[in-house]
């Protein structure tokens, strides 16, 4: 890790991951994996895990690689993203993680898996430091950990310096509308879910800015595809499921205490603050 972006780890994103509230919603609703769930119209909402793989299967065809290319996973949580895109390409995937326990529990994971993780390893490592040679994987791919980037520029160099010629990079991200756009308690909003959450760079990211600075890194940029109406389903049943605890607590002013349930209401409550995109880049 880079001296700046390990101080920043430690300090704001560590903490929300290390937080009761955290550790115990990933593990009870999804099973520690971190990140939205695909939706089309008849899907349960409640479904989270059905709707987790489904996310990870979009993520292995917008990769679109033919099997056994090399991809690198740049913030894998517990591996099951890796897994999926590892078993629906036949990719051989990195992942990479700045949370040890994790990266621990995705190789015990990954050794019960069979096949799918056969193809999979994992390291820890932070994404603006790659230990890997220039041109090492014919894929990257990132899901929803490029918003606690404190230094997006630097991690989209090192993605590009790790990618082959050809090479893609699928980044599935959360983009925020500019704050002088937004009402007051929207704006409020946005900014304690971005600060207790660890996530800078969803601030750093409006609407557009991603793909500007992909483009200032040298890639071609695809058009960017807006999933949010993909995920709303998930966020309202988190939304339910945290209201009423989110409501007592703030009664007692220790809304802010329950990072993820406050984040839950108040993203839901206040959806022209941030879109949910997927943006598809090759290195020339």
């Amino acid at each position: 890790m880079t001296r700046s972006t390990d101080a920043y780890y430690r300090q704001h994103v560590m903490p929300y991951y290390r937080a009761f509230g955290s550790r115990f919603g990933y593990t009870a609703l999804l099973g520690r994996t971190r990140h939205f769930g695909w939706y089309e119209p008849g899907d349960s909402p409640w479904r989270f895990t059905a709707a987790m793989r489904r996310m990870e299967v979009v993520a292995a065809t917008k990769l679109a690689l033919p099997s056994a290319s090399s991809v690198l996973d740049a913030g894998c949580g517990v591996g099951d993203t890796a897994r999926t895109v590892a078993r629906v390409s036949g990719a051989y995937v990195t992942g990479i993680d700045g949370i040890e326990p994790d990266v621990a529990l995705a190789r015990q994971r990954s050794a019960r898996a069979g096949e799918p993780g056969r193809r999979t390893r994992f390291l820890r490592a932070n994404y603006h430091a790659l230990p890997f040679a220039a041109a090492s994987f014919d894929g990257v791919y990132t899901m929803e950990s490029f918003v606690h980037s404190p230094d997006p520029p630097q991690g989209l160099a090192e993605f590009f310096r790790v990618l082959r010629p050809g090479g893609k990079l699928v980044m599935f991200e959360y983009s925020s509308t500019p704050q002088a756009e937004l009402a007051p308690r929207a704006r409020g909003a946005l900014l304690r879910v971005c600060e207790l959450s660890g996530m800078p760079g969803m601030l750093t990211m409006t609407h557009g800015e991603l793909e500007r600075l992909l483009r200032q890194t040298g890639f071609v940029v695809e058009p960017t595809y807006d999933a949010t109406e993909k995920t709303l389903p998930m966020l309202r049943s988190f939304s339910a499921l945290g209201r009423l605890p989110y409501t007592l607590a703030c009664g007692v002013g220790r809304g802010d205490s329950l990072v993820n349930a406050m984040s839950a209401v108040e993203m839901y409550r206040h959806q022209d603050t941030w879109r949910y995109t997927i943006c598809r880049a090759t290195k020339p």
